[in-house]
């Protein structure tokens, strides 16, 4: 009888390692080709700027054949939904952003993924405050001039990367909170965006303190408020909103990498342990803190206990203000 166990036991651990053996194979030869990475946005704002610094620097590291792809439209959500129907394994990879991410499912009914359940996270990449930005000569250069401006007829135009992203749901937040006529305006980026609040066609935009940045710098945009509850180490003279009048506003965006569900739990951790190598060197960490972004890394396991939370949070917040887009 003894004899019988010790051969059932000895059985189950053979079958066990050769269930593993192609998971190892897979991790070891991984990759071998080409690793796309699509970015939601186009050239030009802060999910591109991240994407592009990190990407570039793994491809060098590596050795690997990275391919950065900007793939806009709809708030970043084609990117994603892409993303989720791909084959899971380890070479097509989405950038996702708290926009996209978080925000598109519970505003998009005809959108067929889902955050938690449609992908692997990999790693979180950054983290930024949300920042609105008026042109340099414009008069709106604080939080109260724009609900001052949103108190007249016209009201405030609020420009935004695209219906349903971050910037939106804030500028609802906003419009409730400080009781102002504010007149939505969304782009298909950041990019757009921007350049038509320097042209004077729209009066702010809202969008990622690292895609603002760089314009602020060379005198073209103003800082206006950021929406953390404590102003951005990288713009300290810049007001928060809720310094501006508007109580407890508190928004940023993150940006992280992501697989598609299924993807090999080698082949994550192989991704996450080479990004974090990235995310370390010096001159990374440097040009993307200088763009107004955190560097965050860390583990797989915690970046998924963060989007399950996040997600859930921003479904209450999207609940609460009524918003629902086609």
């Amino acid at each position: 009888m003894k004899n019988i166990k010790r051969i059932a036991q000895l059985a189950l651990v053979a079958s066990l390692a050769w269930a593993a053996a192609p998971v190892s194979a897979l991790a070891q030869s991984y990759p071998d080709k080409p690793i796309r990475i699509l970015i939601p946005f186009p050239p030009g704002g802060g999910t591109d700027f991240v994407s592009r610094i990190v990407g570039t620097k793994l491809a060098e590291l590596t050795g690997w054949q990275v391919i950065l792809e900007n793939k806009p439209g709809a708030g970043g959500n084609l990117a994603i939904e892409q993303a989720s129907k791909s084959p899971a394994d380890g070479y097509t990879l989405v950038m996702g952003q708290t926009d996209n991410m978080m925000l598109g499912p519970w505003l998009y009914p005809s959108l067929t993924y889902d955050s938690v359940k449609s992908f692997e996270p990999i790693v979180q990449v950054s983290v930024t405050p949300a920042a609105i930005g008026s042109a340099a000569n414009s008069s709106i250069k604080t939080p109260m001039d724009m609900i001052a401006k949103g108190k007249t007829a016209e009201g405030l135009r609020w420009a935004t990367a695209g219906a349903g992203t971050l910037g939106h749901l804030v500028g609802e937040d906003f419009k409730k909170r400080a009781d102002i006529n504010l007149l939505q305006v969304p782009y298909k980026g950041a990019a757009p965006a921007m350049t038509d609040v320097m042209g004077g066609q729209v009066d702010v935009y809202i969008g990622s303190l690292a895609s603002l940045l760089p314009h602020v710098k060379s005198g073209k945009l103003t800082a206006v408020a950021v929406t953390t509850a404590k102003r951005a180490a990288q713009a300290p003279d810049t007001m928060t909103m809720q310094e501006g009048g508007v109580k407890d506003m508190d928004a940023s965006i993150w940006v992280g990498l992501f697989a598609p569900a299924g993807t090999p739990p080698a082949v994550v951790e192989r991704l996450n342990k080479e990004v974090n190598r990235v995310l370390q060197v010096p001159e990374v960490a440097q040009k993307i803190e200088a763009g107004g972004v955190n560097v965050v890394g860390g583990s797989s396991k915690d970046f998924g206990e963060f989007v399950k939370k996040d997600y859930a949070n921003w479904g209450r917040i999207v609940k609460e203000s009524g918003v629902k887009l086609n």
